[in-house]
């Protein structure tokens, strides 16, 4: 058993590790088209910063955030929820990370899933094809993190960034 997890380990640290979240806009990942919740999706509104993002072997593994950047480079990006019409954006600016902001759509499922679409300049929500369905937890007046699940050598791990209210 130690032999499988420590080839697991090595073979993942030549790999990059993607969200398995990946959802088309056909299911949930359309923001819009199931009952939502809205006390929580008020409880988030605001302007936030990814203080955190932890895994299991995130020493060793590389995990690919959103189809965007290295996970690493999450932490000090600025979100914004505006929750009265499900938009935002978010912004990258971490030392040696490329700078990334976009304009995003989002939304929490009845079930509980943030729902996340990042948008290209000037395309429409409804174009985008793909998203990102994470669960909420840990909900505060001043944090929360959403948790996404990646897939290691055939198990899926959990990846956790945790946000905290910007002044």
């Amino acid at each position: 058993m130690k032999k499988i997890f420590l080839l697991c380990m090595i073979t993942s640290m030549f790999m990059a590790c993607k969200s398995a979240s990946t959802t088309t806009a056909s299911t949930e990942a359309a923001p819009l088209s199931k009952k939502l919740d809205r006390p929580t999706q008020v409880a988030i509104k605001g302007n936030w910063v990814i203080t955190n993002v932890s895994y299991p072997g995130s020493d060793y593994i590389k995990v690919n955030s959103f189809d965007l950047a290295d996970s690493k480079c999450f932490i000090g990006s600025n979100w914004n929820f505006i929750s009265n019409n499900n938009k935002g954006t978010l912004s990258l600016a971490a030392v040696n990370c490329t700078e990334f902001s976009s304009p995003i759509v989002w939304s929490i499922n009845n079930q509980g899933l943030f729902v996340l679409k990042v948008l290209n300049a000037g395309v429409k929500a409804k174009k985008v094809r793909e998203g990102y369905l994470l669960k909420v937890a840990g909900l505060t007046e001043n944090s929360f993190q959403l948790v996404d699940n990646i897939n290691v050598g055939g198990q899926t791990k959990e990846v956790v960034y945790q946000f905290q209210r910007a002044n």
